[in-house]
């Protein structure tokens, strides 16, 4: 870790105050959040606690806050579907191996350096994901909400365990839907009064603490003659900090759970440098993407050995730290450090908090988890971006929540190829001005050469469209007996072998044809991969013009060239431009 220079009091001061305020709304979310995902409140705790802390040393955001999130718990839900809904050892050995498995797979992205590829992936796959995830998050809570019980196995899909439960959990409790309709009351009123008076954003914890000692005063949470509660509690939440753990490992688990590490792994990255880059837009901080791909990998690796569930960047939390006036990242390792402490001392008495409670507390948190202007935006901005939301938000409803973040993404890659493998063909002209343009569909048609301009990406996924385009050319070229065609290249990039091989292959065929062709506008890059490929062997020096600063641009060299291979020039446009001597007209370009 980079030590940093000049901490002085001022910014300790004002890390400290944003970690005590991110750690507030950390406690409630951390035991939601491993609620969602079917474990122990306690490992959403110490996930709170030991990925903040890690990933707080390494990252490279000031202000990113990660551990345990609302859509990584809702795919570890999903993933741990495979064992026995009564096997809850299992369950969370499972979970500290995938946790261990997601930081392998991040901390190999980080090593190879592929953090920049996730600029490749749309922001409408994590907006689409988001939607639905939000939906199942409230799906998943219904049970909670009305103090009835879960029906139905994991193995079952989402649809149908929420209608056994709705239709087989029992009757329903009126205690425990007072509790959630009044804890989201009591959370919306607090938050606008929140805002209203500028306050540190604790409504969440606020809300839990004074519904967990209602309930308590009427002995709602308080086991009666019979040993139970009327309505459902978290029970017991161990007061100590993670201890050092190695989970479990069997081979047929890292089978079942490889899918869904990898798309943990995605989205986790994903999210973070999502809302790591949208705070440094306004900090004007400089990331390091791969480090911060780093740091999500070390901090689920160390997390799955002190039980940990998997976490990423907190769109929440890294919000309310960064609006709480954080400086450096020392302000998520005081959030880390206060949820310890609070552990430590008060975690006998979270086992009196109602489970409606929380329920309440994630259906107020899935309405915020979806960024609902920018979805609107997306969906209007374009029939791909709407593509995209609707396939990955519907992908999460009825197949599957990790299945849906490989789909989008898969998706977005499949669409984005075609995209960035389109070329761009046009053909140029000289007007009577000597000026060397785009042609018009008025401009008449020259009879002497072709002038073409390509633009675009020349790696082979663009091989089939330059193939066309040179087909094109040639048929052309062929039926107007044409003997010279200039092909502009300046505004190509990126040339690989295989594009380079259907160069080769367009010039030897003109070639064979008695038709010459001249290379204009070629860049540095593009002349030395023509070098290596052997193109210097066979290609005369003057049929490629290297793009130089000079007065004089390539393509006039290269007109003024293909005007002088002309031995006869009948061409009636030529004649009218003065253009059928030697090219000593004085020519101008202009694209």
């Amino acid at each position: 870790m980079k030590l940093m220079v000049n901490y002085r009091w001022t910014t300790v001061r004002k890390d400290i105050l944003a970690g005590v305020t991110v750690a507030a709304i950390s406690l409630p979310q951390a035991m939601a959040y491993a609620l969602i995902a079917g474990v122990d409140p306690r490992f959403g705790l110490y996930s709170a606690i030991v990925v903040t802390l890690v990933a707080s040393i390494f990252g490279s955001s000031s202000h990113l806050i990660n551990g345990p999130t609302n859509a990584i718990s809702l795919v570890v839900f999903s993933a741990l579907a495979f064992l026995d809904p009564d096997a809850r050892f299992d369950a969370y050995q499972a979970t500290f191996l995938l946790c261990i498995m997601v930081g392998i797979v991040q901390i190999l992205i980080a090593v190879f350096r592929l953090g920049d590829l996730t600029r490749y992936i749309s922001e409408s796959v994590v907006l689409g994901f988001m939607a639905g995830a939000s939906c199942l998050i409230a799906l998943g809570q219904l049970g909670n909400l009305l103090g009835v019980k879960d029906q139905g196995s994991g193995h079952q899909h989402v649809l149908v365990r929420v209608w056994l439960t709705l239709t087989q959990g029992g009757p329903l409790n009126l205690y425990a839907l007072g509790i959630s309709l009044g804890t989201i009351v009591l959370v919306i009123a607090l938050g606008r009064w929140r805002k209203a008076y500028r306050l540190p954003q604790m409504e969440m914890l606020l809300t839990l603490i004074g519904v967990a000692l209602l309930s308590g005063l009427l002995s709602w949470s308080i086991p009666g003659p019979n040993g139970k509660t009327l309505i459902a509690v978290i029970g017991n939440v161990p007061a100590g900090l993670p201890a050092p753990h190695i989970p479990t490992i069997k081979f047929w688990w890292v089978k079942e759970l490889s899918s869904s590490a990898l798309a943990i792994a995605f989205l986790g990255l994903l999210e973070a440098l999502a809302i790591a880059k949208s705070i440094a837009k306004q900090t004007r901080q400089s990331l390091d993407y791969n480090r911060q791909c780093l740091a999500e990998g070390l901090a689920n690796l160390t997390g799955g050995f002190f039980q940990c569930l998997p976490g990423s960047g907190s769109l929440t939390r890294s919000a309310i730290n960064f609006q709480s006036g954080a400086v450096t990242r020392v302000s998520g390792v005081f959030a880390a450090a206060t949820v310890a402490v609070v552990l430590l001392s008060l975690a006998p008495l979270a086992r009196y908090v109602p489970k409606a409670a929380l329920a309440g507390l994630l259906l107020v948190t899935a309405v915020k988890l979806v960024d609902w202007r920018r979805l609107r935006l997306a969906l209007r901005a374009s029939g791909y971006d709407a593509g995209l939301i609707l396939i990955t938000a519907f992908s999460a409803l009825f197949i599957s929540v990790e299945f849906s973040i490989l789909i989008g993404v898969a998706l977005s890659i499949v669409l984005f190829v075609p995209r960035a493998a389109r070329l761009r063909c046009s053909e140029l002209v000289v007007t009577s001005e000597g000026v060397v343009r785009e042609r018009l569909a008025e401009d008449p048609n020259c009879d002497a050469l072709i002038l073409y301009d390509l633009e675009g990406e020349m790696f082979f996924g663009a091989a089939p469209e330059l193939d066309r385009y040179f087909n094109e050319l040639k048929q052309k070229s062929l039926s107007k007996a044409i003997h010279v065609i200039v092909v502009r290249l300046k505004r190509t990039r990126n040339p690989d072998m295989v594009c380079l091989e259907r160069l080769e292959y367009f010039i030897e065929d003109l070639k064979a044809e008695g038709i010459t062709v001249l290379l204009c506008g070629v860049r540095p890059d593009l002349a030395k991969a023509m070098k290596n490929m052997g193109f210097s062997n066979w290609l005369r020096p003057g049929q490629v013009f290297l793009e130089e600063d000079d007065k004089d641009s390539s393509t006039i060299k290269a007109v003024r060239q293909a005007y002088g291979l002309l031995e006869v020039n009948n061409c009636a446009h030529c004649k009218q431009k003065g253009l059928q001597d030697t090219g000593e007209t004085k020519l101008y370009y202009l694209v």
